[in-house]
């Protein structure tokens, strides 16, 4: 039974009513020895209450995409079929042009959000590279199979979940189909490709999207598997200039390390709620040792770049959780970078999904800008309430509750 599946949500329902009637139907009609009814009794009540904490662990895991399956919560999934010595551009000195098309197959996903705005698909990807085997979620805009763009290729954004987090997180919490659908058939935002890959490779740990020899190849899966992938079976405009990378929390950190690491791989990340360091998740493999954080810590990879990449960060967050990460790259930050922050008040809804889903159609408006996707000028900002020149301002987008918090690296 799925952990994430309809059936597992109504059987715990099931269990958690069966588990408060038992008490009140049979308390009093215990019969036998003292001892006998009194760990009875103790069993009823710690039914009850291993039903209810099992109830609510699914609802909220449901609502936040903590963990996709059973293998990822018990800790026994393992993604990564070998971890080579890459080098430091993570291709291994494979000529990637030379490489045979990668062509795969896809299905139809399933799970909360996934049957949406026309629906996702899912392949289950072999990195080549990597090393990795795990499964690619992508969702095709509205205009992909319209006529009038049979021969148009497609800007990409790859998504990255928080930790623990899903891949399909993006689709299903943060309904992030459902608010653009509308947004790009109104062309207020461009028709995106939208690729959602496995994260969470290892068990129990965060692999930081670093490449650790030995251990995973998190960057070059990212990087490099995936976006190969994607343009060998869609009809995917060519990098850098037309692919982006977006996350929030860890996955926040790994968007921005990634487009500093690889200019010539992505023109622009989204970053919700991140940070600089590794060390910002505990959990993180890029946070065991110094050198390890200073080769996948974005601030010190943009300070020490040898000529500023051309990219354009925009970076959201509270004062404590993201925003100083933000306003320390901006600081540094030389033509042709460009980073733009956007402060978030505490009540803005704080680390969850209640803060990041409302900021999607803004972020998503800000990469049509500035990926040259609409007649705007590039480096222009939507005009949504929030700041230029990091100053103090509203939610980008909307406001935001604390219903359904949940905090999540």
């Amino acid at each position: 039974m799925s952990l994430t599946g309809t059936p597992f949500l109504y059987t715990t329902i099931v269990l958690s009513v069966v588990a408060l009637i038992l008490p009140l139907v049979l308390w009093s009609r215990m019969r036998g020895p003292k001892a006998v009814r009194a760990a009875a009794r103790i069993l009823m009540l710690l039914f009850a209450q291993a039903t209810a904490v099992t109830l609510i662990f699914v609802l909220v895991n449901n609502e936040n995409n903590l963990y996709d399956n059973w293998a990822d919560l018990l800790g026994t999934g393992n993604h990564v079929q070998q971890a080579a010595n890459l080098g430091q551009d993570g291709t291994g000195g494979i000529a990637l042009k030379r490489l045979p098309k990668v062509k795969q197959a896809f299905s139809a996903a399933d799970g909360p959000g996934m049957r949406a705005a026309g629906g996702v698909e899912v392949t289950q990807l072999k990195g080549r590279i990597s090393g990795v085997n795990a499964e690619v979620y992508v969702w095709l805009p509205p205009q992909y199979h319209e006529a009038a763009y049979r021969n148009h290729r497609f800007p990409v954004v790859e998504l990255l979940p928080g930790y623990p987090g899903s891949a399909k997180a993006w689709f299903g919490s943060l309904k992030v189909t459902e608010q653009l659908e509308p947004l790009m058939r109104s062309g207020k935002v461009a028709p995106f490709i939208l690729v959602a890959p496995r994260t969470n490779l290892l068990a129990g740990v965060d692999t930081g999207c670093a490449n650790i020899p030995g251990t995973v190849n998190a960057d070059s899966w990212l990087s490099i598997d995936v976006p190969k992938m994607v343009t060998d079976n869609f009809r995917a405009a060519a990098a850098p200039a037309n692919w982006a990378v977006a996350g929030y929390s860890a996955g926040a950190h790994c968007a921005v390390k990634l487009a500093v690491a690889h200019p010539d791989r992505y023109r622009a990340a989204i970053s919700l709620s991140g940070y600089n360091d590794p060390i910002g998740e505990r959990n993180s493999l890029a946070a065991q040792s110094v050198t390890l954080r200073e080769q996948n810590n974005p601030y010190l990879l943009l300070r020490k770049a040898v000529s500023p990449p051309r990219i354009a960060l925009y970076i959201s967050g509270e004062s404590g959780d993201g925003y100083q990460a933000g306003v320390a790259l901006e600081q540094i930050a030389k033509a042709p970078t460009t980073v733009h922050v956007v402060y978030l008040p505490h009540s803005a809804g704080g680390h969850n999904m209640a803060l990041w889903r409302p900021q999607v159609p803004t972020v998503f408006e800000w990469l049509t800008l500035n990926m040259g996707q609409s007649h705007v000028r590039a480096g222009a900002t939507p005009p949504e309430p929030s700041n230029a020149g990091s100053t103090h301002a509203a939610l980008a987008s909307g406001s935001a509750s604390r219903a359904g918090a949940v905090r999540k690296r």
